[in-house]
């Protein structure tokens, strides 16, 4: 196959898999690095040409252990390039692949692979091979497991488990007897075949997997780089997990096709430093991350001389002032925001993102006046991620943008007077459907994606999500309020990490909070309040003083009927292992309201207080009992704020 290209893209008609996509370019750019990944302290780098042909060894091994067409295989661990070459060579031998959080518990990892029947896994290490052996007979249809790091793997004696460094072996003696067997693999593999099953947020019950075809996703990508072009020159981080949607997007789909450098990070604790010897030219971020940021530059800024906290704040006052009239501040630049940039590796920035939940104003204006490159995206699993986002220059912090181009419908279902509705897409590259079941299709009707998020379009035609719809509460005055957008408002302040408002068909808005422990810690220490655990530094009245400020600030910004009159410092943080969260850190409301159901009582119920006494379980299987006392804070009215349309809310 030749190189034909259309607007330096390969001709999508032929290149229409990942595999072969891959092919071209080891034939064509060999030596043009591909991925970097950081080992001990040092970076080092695969070409196409060693790319292909690890994809191509890890392929022959599959196929010797008689993993093809309409098989299974999962992969689960760190984002690292064992990951990604485990997923094509997957799809080289026409199987599926199936990526699990690396986070993932028991019963989550026995669900989804008994669900897909999943006949080999590749798992990176001694801690992911441990939780699947542990589940025993109930993952009965894995036949294979493969593990990248051999350190504490001796004491393993399981016959289904093998090395990186012996399935490629393997697969070496395969192209050996059959030199031109892998080439015929890649050729037999068809765009219109599921190459991905992704999982969906599964915000109230066990996720559902989407079918994407390899040949949508290329076609959506290409798509997408019409509207943020990316090419050889720029520099990726993959730091947000595999399984998510938008990693695929990016780390397979826009990589292959722009040939992109993707980087992977050496620890999620090593991040940010790792991220700025890199130095990337585009960042793809998850809401929490760019909340993270923002709180620990500000926290850093509590340690800070009373000088250079003057600076501080004389440049963001600068800079935002500078933004809300649509230009930039060079004297805030010269001040604050040029160092800012350089310590937090965004200095050679060309494009930043956003996506997968709604990211909070104030956060995004941080961001923004700073002078970085922040865009917001917007979409689904089942719409192969994201099909709007923000044109360069072009960016209202209210909006998720516009759609992508003209292929990409998005329409209003059901506006009521205010053009508030449910926001319905479609496009030529959605979804197959959900593996395994057809009940579960009924969101699509007649090629609609009915995506159940309240939304409508501002003016200028941006179109702007509310929140889920059945989230969207009404209190028993009957005055309508997102909690999410509250939420957001509340998680920009450095302490607060999580929040969850309460109030629907209650007389007024509640919070449950939870503090952001490194910072608060830093926090209390500074102000020399001991403390001893989470739980402790949470029942701190000076904690809660402290807090109660933050909550009356973002009070201010709120009209009257959707202030917040009540909050409570919770015990504990909301976890993704308790499923009060999902694994994309969305919180679980129907969960939440179950599982502190009494707790929420007492706080309507005009309690000053709430005895606790509970037990909390650890990932290592250890319980520790907990025993405080949770303080209501009732705050209150304050002077009426200006009313915002409901519809912004």
């Amino acid at each position: 196959m030749d190189a034909a290209t259309v607007n330096d893209l390969p001709d999508l008609s032929l290149f229409d898999t990942f595999p072969k996509l891959l092919q071209l370019h080891a034939r064509n750019h060999p030596d043009e690095v591909a991925l970097r990944v950081k080992d001990l302290g040092i970076w080092h780098s695969l070409n196409w040409r060693e790319y292909q042909t690890r994809v191509k060894t890890f392929a022959l091994g599959l196929h010797h252990f008689g993993i093809g067409r309409g098989a299974v295989v999962a992969l689960i661990g760190d984002n690292r390039p064992d990951w990604v070459c485990g997923e094509i060579a997957a799809h080289a031998v026409g199987a599926m692949s199936l990526g699990m959080y690396r986070d993932a518990l028991d019963e989550e990892l026995a669900f989804l692979i008994t669900y897909s029947g999943a006949r080999a896994v590749f798992a990176e290490d001694e801690e992911q091979v441990d939780k699947l052996l542990a589940l025993g007979d109930r993952i009965g249809t894995v036949k294979l497991i493969v593990y990248s790091d051999p350190r504490g793997m001796r004491k393993h004696t399981d016959p289904r488990l093998i090395s990186v460094t012996e399935l490629m072996h393997h697969g070496d003696a395969v192209a050996s007897e059959y030199p031109a067997l892998y080439d015929e693999l890649v050729a037999a593999t068809k765009g219109e075949d599921v190459a991905v099953l992704c999982t969906t947020s599964g915000t109230t019950a066990n996720p559902k997997l989407a079918m994407l075809p390899a040949g949508r996703i290329i076609r959506h990508c290409a798509s997408y780089l019409g509207v943020d072009p990316k090419g050889p020159r720029d520099e990726y981080v993959s730091v947000l997990p595999l399984p998510w949607i938008m990693e695929q997007v990016y780390v397979l789909g826009k990589a292959l096709l722009s040939r992109m450098t993707v980087n992977f990070v050496e620890e999620t604790e090593t991040m940010m430093s790792d991220f700025r010897e890199v130095g990337p030219t585009f960042v793809l971020f998850a809401p929490r991350v760019w909340e993270q940021i923002a709180a620990d530059v500000r926290a850093r800024i509590m340690d800070a001389s009373p000088l250079k906290r003057r600076l501080y704040d004389y440049g963001m006052k600068l800079g935002l002032d500078a933004l809300d009239k649509g230009k930039r501040s060079w004297l805030a630049d010269l001040l604050l925001f040029k160092a800012l940039r350089d310590r937090l590796g965004f200095t050679n920035l060309r494009s930043a993102a956003t996506g997968g939940a709604a990211l909070g104003p104030e956060t995004f204006r941080f961001f923004m006046a700073m002078g970085v490159p922040l865009r917001q995206l917007y979409g689904q699993t089942e719409t192969l991620g994201a099909y709007t986002i923000h044109a360069a220059g072009d960016v209202n912090f209210d909006t998720v943008g516009k759609p992508f181009d003209s292929a990409v419908e998005v329409k209003i279902d059901n506006p009521d007077h205010n053009g508030v509705g449910e926001i319905v897409t479609r496009h030529p590259n959605m979804f197959a459907g959900y593996f395994g079941t057809e009940a579960a299709s009924a969101d699509l009707r007649d090629g609609w994606m009915h995506t159940g998020d309240a939304g409508y379009f501002d003016k200028s035609g941006h179109l702007v999500v509310i929140d889920r719809i059945k989230d969207i509460a009404t209190t028993s005055l009957g005055d309508r309020f997102s909690p999410q957008y509250i939420e957001n408002k509340l998680k920009f302040s450095p302490y607060v990490a999580e929040a969850v408002i309460l109030g629907d068909q209650r007389e007024h808005l509640a919070a449950m909070i939870c503090i952001r422990f490194p910072i608060v810690s830093k926090w209390a220490e500074k102000n020399r309040i001991s403390f001893t655990t989470y739980t402790d530094l949470a029942s701190r009245p000076e904690v809660y003083e402290m807090i109660r400020c933050e909550v009356e600030t973002v009070n201010k910004t709120l009209p009257d009927a959707q202030r917040i009159r009540k909050f409570l410092l919770l015990y504990k943080e909301l976890d993704a292992d308790d499923g009060e969260l999902t694994r994309t850190r969305k919180v679980r409301r129907s969960v939440i309201a179950e599982k502190y159901g009494t707790i929420i009582d007492a706080i309507y119920g005009g309690r000053p207080s709430i005895d606790v006494d509970t037990t909390i379980a650890y990932q290592d299987g250890t319980k520790q009992r907990i025993r405080t006392v949770l303080k209501v804070v009732d705050l209150a009215p304050g002077d009426t704020a200006p009313a915002f349309p409901k519809r912004a809310a």
